[in-house]
C-alpha cells in the first residue's frame, strides 16, 4: 500500500509553511538578524518540544504505523542540551522554562500521542524534514550572527549519525509513503502537519517582542555613538 503521504504533506503545508517563513522573527533570522537572548529562548523552547516529541516516538516505537519512521538519528534532545549549556551555563536546567506557546505545543503532542498516536507523523514530519532540510544554512546564519565558532551553540544543527543528509531524506520519504494508512488517515495527518505549523509560528511570535526590543536598543547605541564621536570631533575641531 502507498499513502503517497510524503507528496500530501508538501503539497498540503505549502501554505502554511510560507506563513511560518513570513513571521517577523523567521524573516529577521533568514536575513542575518539574530539576538542571542531571543535565541536562546528559542533553543529552550525547542528542547521541551524534541523532549517531548522523543519521548512519544519511543514510547510508540512499536507501533504499526510510527515504527516505520522511528529513526533515533534524527533526535535532537541531547543536541539541544549541548546548545543549552553553552548558552546558560551548567545550572542551565534551572534557568530554562516552556514559554506559553511551547507548553501547549508539548500538550498536544502528548494528547495526540494518547489519542491518535499515527498523527505523531505529522510532528515528526514538520520538525525533522525542515532540520535537515535548512539545517546548514540555518547553522551558518546563526554562526555568523551572533560570531559563534568553534561549533558552539550550534549543536542543534548537526546530525552527526547522518552522512548523507540528501539520501536520507529519500529514505525518510519513500517510509512514509509506505506507510499502511487509508487516504482519510493521511488527510488527518496533513491537517495535524498544519496545525503544528500554526504552533511552530506561535512561539516565533512570543519571540518577536524581544528581538524588537534588542535591535531598537542597538539602534539606539549605534546612534549615541555616532553622537558622541560627532560631538568629540566637533569640540576638536573648535
Amino acid at each position: 500500500m502507498s499513502s503517497n503521504l510524503a507528496t500530501k504533506l508538501r503539497e498540503g503545508t505549502k501554505k502554511s509553511h510560507s506563513m511560518a517563513e513570513n513571521v517577523g522573527f523567521v524573516k529577521c533570522f533568514l536575513k542575518g538578524v539574530v539576538e542571542k537572548n531571543s535565541y536562546r529562548k528559542l533553543v529552550s523552547n525547542l528542547y521541551f518540544v524534541y523532549s517531548a516529541m522523543e519521548a512519544e516516538m519511543d514510547r510508540h516505537k512499536q507501533h504499526p504505523i510510527l515504527s516505520q519512521i522511528y529513526f533515533p538519528e534524527l533526535n535532537r534532545k541531547a543536541s539541544l542540551e549541548q546548545d543549552l549549556h553553552y548558552y546558560y551555563g551548567a545550572n542551565w536546567r534551572e534557568q530554562i522554562a516552556p514559554s506559553a506557546a511551547a507548553e501547549a505545543y508539548v500538550q498536544r503532542i502528548q494528547d495526540v500521542s494518547n489519542t491518535a498516536p499515527e498523527l505523531l507523523v505529522a510532528h515528526s514530519y514538520t520538525r525533522y524534514l525542515g532540520d535537515l532540510s535548512g539545517g546548514q544554512i540555518l547553522k551558518g546564519i546563526a554562526q555568523r550572527g551572533m560570531n559563534l565558532t568553534d561549533g558552539h551553540g550550534t549543536a542543534f544543527y548537526e546530525f552527526s549519525s547522518i552522512p548523507d543528509e540528501k539520501q536520507f531524506k529519500a529514505t525518510y520519504r519513500q517510509a512514509m509513503n509506505d506507510l499502511p494508512i487509508d487516504d482519510a488517515t493521511a488527510d488527518r495527518i496533513v491537517d495535524e502537519a498544519n496545525d503544528a505549523f500554526g504552533m511552530n509560528m506561535k512561539m516565533f511570535q512570543e519571540l518577536e517582542g524581544n528581538l524588537i526590543k534588542a535591535i531598537g536598543a542597538m539602534l539606539f547605541n549605534s546612534l549615541t555613538r555616532r553622537r558622541t564621536r560627532g560631538s568629540t570631533e566637533l569640540a576638536t575641531a573648535d
